[in-house]
């Protein structure tokens, strides 16, 4: 019998697709201990989890028969993902599970900004009747400025339009085609900022959205300015939008989700009037809890009874055989997506996958996905994954080509990876090492020997000597360890590439400094 391990509340309705396979069998162990659940987990085939349970590398290691890990839910912090996937554990989750009920609550943050609706109530309850107080204003021709325009950001587009407003959106991702098609502009961040009477986000929290809205962009921004966060705590600077109410800047702030939940009582947010707040309601409706449970409780099941594969994180669909020989394909495919997402400049409008050696032979579909991942990753972060990368590009109107060649150049095997933007048109490409390691082989005109694994600096720079010694220098002054260099030049003396792969994380400030140096042209952090 196949043993399910549900450790945090799951809906009846997900419970029940569990007991209605006869093959399964489900035990419901809810606010285990960690201890506990390390102690039991290794009896069990799958465990389901919501945000309570923590699936630590030390879960992991002790669970002896898993093979799935299911979260209802988007976010995937919970779970040790890298210890799962070493362990040879699927790790899915429920995306688009929330999607409505986030996109509902972000508009009635809308609504209620621009009625003052919750300072009105709060005023009636104290006997108070002051009309003119709460003097509301109409969204029928506002801007509405969208931040990432996924999923969530495209609902919260369909039902602004019904109010008659205008909509900008930004997201790297976004096609003009297809936000003309939705009936949206695709426009750049700064002008989002400048044009938008409403901003509200809907980007995933990573190093680079992390306070991507501060002082900087609120100063961009009309007088007046209404801001929303329904999507994640950190994208907006906590401490620049108080001080942008407090000036006047904005005329009103929703927040659903804070830097540090739960929120302090003290939390001079709460102290303002225009500011209103909720505890990250975005997925607590009745539908919402009904349709992950029931979303994860579908794919668990799959999995387990050989159905197929959806929403993996960690895992695209294989046969064992074929895994074996195209697995470091996969990893390679995946880090060359996510370098090459984080190199490129401007907008995605095409991609062009060119296979060529012996691996061509084989299905290389699955390397496909894994490319599409590591694109998207670095901004969609969580929600994307092995199974839905190909079709997000799609949905932003991306256009993807394959190709595949038997004939052997340069290398036995090799992934040349095309990327048109508005911007520029860049190529990368990639190949494994003799031990099975990925490696980025060339860019553009520039051969080199890059391994692209953890934190890199890639800077493009003048041949000229000296350089080597004057960033060696510089970096072990501000007690940076480098683990390898790369170059690639197009001619002596003539413009370069110089990689470097560093131990620790390189901060804004050290890059700014890094850019001061002679012969230096560009600096970039790559994370992988």
């Amino acid at each position: 019998m196949i043993k399910v391990l549900v450790s945090d509340a799951l809906s009846s309705q997900g419970l029940k697709i569990f007991e209605d396979s006869k093959e399964l069998t489900v035990d419901v162990k809810t606010d285990l201990k960690p201890e506990e659940l390390k102690a039991i987990v290794k009896d069990y085939d799958a465990l389901v989890v919501r945000s309570a349970t923590k699936v630590t590398k030390e879960i992991i290691q002790a669970a002896e028969k898993l093979k799935v890990v299911g979260r209802a839910g988007v976010g995937l912090d919970n779970v040790d993902l890298a210890a799962a996937t070493q362990k040879g554990i699927i790790v899915m989750n429920t995306p688009a599970g929330n999607t409505i009920s986030t996109a509902e609550h972000t508009f009635s943050m809308i609504l209620t900004l621009s009625r003052n609706i919750a300072q009105a109530s709060a005023s009636m309850k104290k006997g108070e009747w002051k009309r003119s107080k709460f003097m509301g204003v109409e969204l029928y021709n506002k801007v509405l400025g969208i931040v990432g325009f996924g999923r969530i950001g495209s609902e919260v587009a369909k039902r602004a339009l019904s109010f008659g407003m205008k909509v900008l959106a930004f997201d790297p991702f976004l096609s003009a085609q297809v936000a003309e098609d939705i009936g949206v502009e695709s426009a750049e961040l700064a002008k989002v900022l400048q044009e938008a009477d409403y901003i509200t986000v809907h980007t995933p929290l990573t190093d680079e959205t992390r306070h991507m809205i501060s002082d900087k962009e609120f100063n961009l921004m009309k007088n007046g300015v209404r801001v929303v966060n329904c999507a994640r705590g950190g994208i907006i600077d906590e401490a620049a939008l108080i001080k942008a109410v407090k000036e006047g800047k904005v005329a009103g702030a929703a927040l659903d989700v804070f830097e540090k939940e739960p929120l302090d009582p003290e939390s001079e947010l709460l102290k303002l009037d225009h500011v209103v707040t909720t505890p990250h309601l975005g997925a607590s409706t009745e539908e919402a809890q009904i349709n992950v449970a029931i979303e994860v409780a579908e794919i668990v099941r799959d999995a387990l009874l050989g159905r197929g594969i959806r929403n993996a994180a960690n895992y695209p669909c294989l046969e064992a055989e074929v895994c074996k020989i195209l697995n470091p394909y996969i990893v390679l495919g995946e880090k060359l997506g996510m370098f090459s997402a984080q190199l490129v400049e401007g907008r995605f409008q095409e991609l062009v996958i060119n296979y060529s050696g012996q691996i061509t032979k084989y299905d290389l579909s699955p390397v496909t996905m894994a490319l599409a991942k590591g694109l998207l990753t670095p901004i969609l972060k969580e929600t994307v994954n092995f199974v839905n990368g190909v079709s997000l590009l799609k949905e932003r109107g991306i256009k993807l080509r394959e190709s595949k060649s038997t004939l052997e150049g340069e290398f036995v095997n090799l992934i040349e990876l095309q990327i048109k933007t508005d911007k520029e048109t860049k190529m990368v490409c990639g190949t494994l090492s003799g031990n099975k390691q990925p490696r980025i082989v060339k860019i553009d005109d520039y051969y080199l020997e890059l391994y692209p694994i953890g934190e890199m600096i890639f800077i493009r720079n003048w041949d000229r000597p000296g350089l080597i010694g004057s960033l060696g220098s510089f970096l072990g002054k501000n007690g940076i360890n480098i683990a390898a260099m790369t170059f690639g030049r197009d001619k002596p003396a003539g413009k370069a590439i110089s990689v470097l792969n560093v131990d620790s994380q390189v901060s804004v400030e050290i890059q700014d400094k890094l850019r001061e140096l002679e012969n230096i042209l560009t600096v970039k952090v790559i994370r992988t």
